[in-house]
């Protein structure tokens, strides 16, 4: 079958364009491989990264038709399969199959497919992604772990620091502060590993500001392109969960956002916003500065008719009550 690959090229600090090769491929060719032909027989100055060809090393992964995923793992069967829940009838008869090759996002790019790595490389240091000092001298007898301790490191084990979680995420497009999702997994690893003595150090750090966990988004892309089912989000959120076990509400603002969210939809079903505003954002009237900063959107909203006089519990607020207390219960 034909396949037309659109690959997008570039330079250096160089404006990207787009070019077209026609090939002839089978479904099971993956898009490395077909990406190896073009190299070898139609153009030798396309430029990507490769190596193990077998999902292990993480090296060719790139945006395939949009989204960030490893060349070797995916295949043009799979890729054409995806793009017909978007093409009607009549255009899928009238064309050729198209598959669009693109450069990681979030990395400035050195040339054509490949990327600058260095900030990926720069934030995972951040986060210390290695046993702590203490627990690496060499001790009278082995570190041993039970099994149950070991499998808590068996998800975030996995990953194969592709890029391909910090090439979608929405957070670090906008916050150049923010560590990404790969770096976080990794610190998750650390604060589950029962051999590190620095867990409330590490979790200090990461509490910090928006370049931890609190500048995550929650937008799920990092965990629905992670190829080795790592779950960024997930462990980002084990972080916070720990973070908020050792906090008091009275502690940060992004502390309250996080508790007073719980107990207004725990009292009422949904989010009384009079309530949120002032216990956030105010610290129940004990933050002036906060309180004040309210004051122009609270006017705009009231002269609009947007601002909620009253509350009315949501239907079914017991039910959600008995569900958080359920969760409550089961995580304590």
């Amino acid at each position: 079958m034909e396949v037309l690959f659109k690959i997008v090229r570039q330079q250096q600090n160089s404006s990207p364009s787009v070019q077209t090769y026609l090939l002839q491929a089978e479904p099971s060719n993956t898009i490395l491989d077909c990406l190896n032909r073009i190299k070898w027989e139609q153009d030798g100055t396309l430029a990507f990264r490769k190596n193990c060809r077998n999902t292990i090393c993480g090296s060719c992964a790139m945006r395939i038709n949009g989204r960030s995923a490893l060349a070797c793992k995916e295949n043009i069967g799979s890729e054409i399969s995806r793009s017909q829940h978007i093409l009607s009838p009549e255009q899928e008869l009238n064309q050729i199959p198209e598959i669009i090759v693109a450069p990681l996002g979030n990395m400035p790019v050195i040339k054509d497919l490949i990327v600058d790595m260095n900030s990926f490389w720069n934030n995972l240091e951040a986060v210390t992604p290695y046993v702590s000092t203490a627990a690496r001298q060499v001790p009278e007898r082995e570190f041993l772990q039970t099994p149950e301790e070991r499998s808590r490191l068996d998800q975030t084990g996995n990953c194969i620091m592709c890029g391909a979680c910090y090439s979608e995420c929405n957070a670090r497009e906008v916050n150049p502060e923010f560590v990404g999702p790969h770096a976080l997994a990794k610190a998750y690893r650390l604060v589950a590993d029962s051999r590190d003595q620095q867990t409330e150090n590490r979790l200090e750090n990461y509490h910090e500001g928006t370049q931890g966990v609190w500048g995550c988004t929650r937008c799920l892309y990092c965990d629905s392109v992670c190829p080795m089912e790592v779950a960024p989000l997930a462990q980002i959120t084990k972080i916070k969960q720990e973070i908020l076990a050792r906090k008091q509400a009275s502690d940060s603002r992004t502390i309250r956002h996080r508790k007073v969210m719980i107990d207004l939809v725990k009292s009422g079903g949904w989010i009384d916003e009079r309530q949120f505003g002032l216990q956030v954002v105010g610290n129940y009237f004990q933050d002036l500065k906060g309180l004040l900063s309210l004051a122009p959107l609270g006017l705009r909203m009231l002269c609009r008719g947007k601002f909620p006089l009253t509350f009315e519990s949501s239907p079914g607020t017991q039910q959600v009550r008995n569900l958080i207390e359920s969760v409550q219960q089961s995580e304590g």
